[in-house]
C-alpha cells in the first residue's frame, strides 16, 4: 500500500475533484450519463446524508491532499439479512493512480464503515465490461451473484 496515500472522510472542498472522478467513472459506464451538475448534486446528498459515507484517497505526496480516488456507501436495510447492508458505489481511482493499492484502501475503509454500522453485507453495481473493475472485485474477495440489475427511470 502506498505510504503517501491517507483515506479519509470525504468533505465539500473535495466536491471538484470528485465530480471529475465520477466523470471518469460513468464515461465507461454505460447506464449513466457524465452530466457534472447531477454528479455534484448527488455527491452533496450524500455529503449531508448520515446514513451514508463518502471516502477519498488524497495523495499527500506530490501535490499536498490532492483527491485520486473516492468511494461511497450507503445503508439499507436488506429484508433477507434482517438488518442493515451497505451499497457500494463509485469506486474509482484516478488512471495515473491504478495499480497501487488505493482501491483495495478504500475497500477495507467501505468495509469498516459497514462494520460500525453492524452491516451483515455489502453490494455493488459493476458496469458487466469493465473487466478490471471485476477483476479487481473478484481479487478482493467479491463474489458474483445470481440477481441481475433492473431499472426504470421515473422522470
Amino acid at each position: 500500500m502506498p505510504a503517501t496515500v491517507h483515506i479519509r472522510n470525504a468533505n465539500s472542498a473535495d466536491l471538484v475533484p470528485m465530480t471529475d472522478l465520477l466523470k471518469s467513472l460513468f464515461s465507461v459506464e454505460k447506464d449513466f450519463l457524465v452530466d457534472g451538475s447531477r454528479q455534484m448534486q448527488g455527491l452533496r446528498m450524500l455529503l449531508g446524508n448520515p446514513r451514508a459515507r463518502i471516502l477519498v484517497a488524497e495523495d499527500m505526496d506530490k501535490n499536498m491532499g490532492e483527491v485520486v480516488g473516492m468511494c461511497t456507501g450507503q445503508i439499507v436495510i436488506s429484508t433477507a439479512e434482517g438488518g442493515p447492508s451497505i451499497l457500494v458505489e463509485d469506486v474509482v481511482v484516478r488512471s495515473d493512480h491504478r495499480g497501487k493499492g488505493i482501491g483495495t484502501m478504500l475497500m477495507e475503509a467501505i468495509l469498516g464503515f459497514a462494520e460500525e454500522q453492524r452491516a451483515t453485507r455489502l453490494q455493488l453495481l459493476a458496469d458487466c465490461e469493465n473487466t478490471s473493475a471485476l477483476k479487481f472485485y473478484e481479487k478482493i474477495g467479491w463474489s458474483e451473484t445470481n440477481l441481475i440489475c433492473l431499472r426504470k427511470m421515473n422522470a
